[in-house]
C-alpha cells in the first residue's frame, strides 16, 4: 500500500542550522537532472554540499531501476550507508527516484534504518519531510510518497531554482512519464503516463538559464519526442522557439523514440540548424523486426533504417546513438546476427548495450525461451567489441579537423587536461587556459574509440 503526504502547504524556510546533504546518482540524464533540482530545493531551504558522504546529516539516494544490477547497486550502497547511520544517529537517509517507486515500503523490510522514501513524481515533498523529522514528528518517520496528481500539469520543483551549474550546459525537463509500453521497460510503472509543461513555462526557464551564461540547453523526457502541451505545441514548435533565444547557442533533446521521429519533426530539426546539434540518440534496442515486435516497439528494422535515412537526408554531418538489448526471451543467433549487421549499415557512433534483465511487473517476464546467462554476456561482449572497433573507425576521421568544444570541467582521468563536447557530442580531452563554459576551437590531434585528443587551434582567440 502506497501511503502519500501533501505537500500544497509547503512553505519555504531556512533550516534550524546549516546541515550538509550528500545525493548518490545512478541512472539517466532524468535522474541527473533531479538531483540537481533536489541540490537546488535543499540549498535554497538552508542545507549546504558535504565535502563527501562521511560529513553529511542527509543523505539522498536517487536510484535507478531499469535494470535488476542498478537497482541492486542500490541496496549495496545502503549497506554502507548504515555504518555511518550507527555512528551518526542524527543521519537522515531518504531513497528517492525509481527503485523508491517500485519498491515503495518494501524497501524498509530490506533497510530499516531507512527513514523515508520518495518517488520520481513526489519529490517536491523532500524539504518538508526533512522539516518533519527534524521536529520530531513521528508519523514522519518511514513515510512512503509517490503522489501525484493526474490533472496538475505542474512538474516537480517548477518553482524551485536548481543548483546553480558552470559548465555552460543545463538539463531542462518538458516530458515525465512514458505512453508507450514496451514488453521489458518498467518506466511506466515508475515514472507514469506522459505529461507535458507549457511550452511558455519551458522557454522561461531557458531564458532565465541564458541570462545566467548557460550556453547549451538539453531538453529532457523518457520519450522527449512525444512532447506536445494542453495547447498542442510539439517538439519542433519548442526547438524553433528556443533557437531565436539570445545566448543559446547549442540544443539537444533525449531520449527520442523512433515512433515519434516524425517528418515533421525532422524538418524543423534542419530548420532550427544549426543550434540544434547534428547529434541523435535513438534507441533501436534490437536489428531483429522479430524481437521489435516481441519487445512492442511499434517499428520493426526497415522502418528504423528510413528514419536514419530521412535523418542524414535533411542534416548530412547528423550522428547517432542508441540502446541495444542482448539476450531478450527467443532471440536466435540468426536475431543476433541482424543487431550486428545494422551496427555495420547505420554506423553508430554511440552504442549503450545491457544483456536483458528482467523487471517485475513487466510483460516480458512471463515470456517464454529465456536466454541463459552465459549466452547473453557473450553476446553482449560480441557487440560491444564490433562496435569499438567502428567507433575506433569513425573517430580517426576527426583527426586534422578543427571543432567546436564547449568545455564542461577537467577530464576525470586526468585532471591535467579539460573535457568538452562537439556539436556532435564526441569527447575532447586537451591542454590549455580556459574554463568551464567556454566554447574553444580545437584541433585534433589524436583519437581513440571513446574520444578525440586535441590542442587549442594556432591563432584561435
Amino acid at each position: 500500500m502506497q501511503e502519500t503526504r501533501p505537500y500544497d502547504d509547503f512553505e519555504e524556510a531556512p533550516a534550524a542550522s546549516a546541515e550538509r546533504y550528500h545525493i548518490e546518482t545512478w541512472g539517466c540524464q532524468m535522474n541527473v537532472h533531479d538531483s540537481e533540482k533536489l541540490a537546488g530545493a535543499l540549498e535554497g531551504h538552508g542545507y549546504v554540499k558535504a565535502d563527501g558522504i562521511q560529513d553529511a546529516d542527509v543523505i539522498l539516494l536517487n536510484t535507478c531501476s531499469i535494470r535488476e544490477k542498478a537497482a541492486e547497486k542500490v541496496f549495496s550502497e545502503l549497506g554502507r550507508v548504515q555504518r555511518l547511520k550507527r555512528s551518526n544517529p542524527r543521519l537522515l537517509i531518504g531513497v528517492l527516484g525509481c527503485v523508491a517507486q517500485q519498491e515503495g515500503r518494501a524497501i524498509f523490510k530490506r533497510a530499516p534504518f531507512v527513514d523515508f522514501v520518495i518517488g520520481p513524481r513526489a519529490t517536491a515533498s523532500l524539504p518538508r519531510t526533512l522539516d518533519r523529522l527534524r521536529a520530531g514528528d513521528r508519523t514522519a518517520r518511514h513515510t512512503v510518497d509517490t503522489e501525484y496528481r493526474a490533472d496538475s500539469i505542474r512538474f516537480p520543483f517548477d518553482e524551485i531554482r536548481r543548483e546553480g551549474t558552470d559548465s555552460g550546459k543545463a538539463f531542462v525537463t518538458i516530458i515525465e512519464g512514458c505512453n508507450h509500453r514496451c514488453t521489458y521497460c518498467i518506466v511506466p510503472r515508475t515514472r507514469g503516463s506522459e505529461i507535458c509543461r507549457p511550452l511558455d513555462n519551458v522557454l522561461g526557464e531557458v531564458r532565465s538559464l541564458a541570462d545566467r551564461d548557460v550556453r547549451e540547453i538539453e531538453f529532457l523526457g523518457q520519450t522527449v519526442n512525444a512532447y506536445r502541451d494542453n495547447l498542442g505545441h510539439g517538439l519542433g514548435d519548442l526547438l524553433l522557439a528556443t533557437a531565436e533565444i539570445d545566448g543559446i547557442d547549442r540544443i539537444r533533446f533525449t531520449t527520442s523514440h523512433p515512433a515519434q521521429m516524425t517528418d515533421k519533426l525532422m524538418d524543423t530539426m534542419a530548420a532550427a540548424h544549426p543550434k540544434v546539434c547534428p547529434y541523435l540518440h535513438l534507441p533501436v534496442q534490437s536489428g531483429s523486426s522479430a524481437v521489435l515486435e516481441r519487445m512492442r516497439r511499434g517499428y520493426d528494422r526497415g522502418t528504423y533504417l528510413a528514419k536514419v535515412d530521412a535523418l542524414r537526408s535533411r542534416i548530412s554531418e547528423i550522428s547517432f546513438g542508441t540502446d541495444i538489448i542482448v539476450g531478450f526471451p527467443g532471440e536466435t543467433d540468426a536475431d543476433f546476427d541482424q543487431t550486428l549487421s545494422l551496427l555495420d549499415e547505420v554506423s553508430f557512433d554511440t552504442v549503450y548495450s545491457f544483456a536483458y534483465s528482467e523487471r517485475p511487473g513487466t510483460r516480458a517476464m512471463d515470456f517464454p525461451e529465456a536466454i541463459p546467462l552465459a549466452t547473453k554476456l557473450d553476446r553482449l561482449k560480441t557487440l560491444q567489441g564490433k562496435q569499438k572497433k567502428i567507433q575506433e573507425k569513425r573517430n580517426r576521421l576527426w583527426i586534422g579537423r578543427r571543432l567546436e568544444v564547449l568545455v564542461e570541467g577537467p577530464s576525470k582521468r586526468d585532471p591535467s587536461r579539460w573535457t568538452g563536447r562537439t556539436p556532435e557530442n564526441r569527447i575532447v580531452h586537451f591542454r590549455g587556459e580556459t574554463a568551464p563554459g567556454r566554447m574553444e576551437t580545437i584541433e585534433i590531434t589524436a583519437s581513440t574509440a571513446y574520444s578525440l585528443i586535441g590542442t587549442p587551434a594556432p591563432g584561435v582567440a
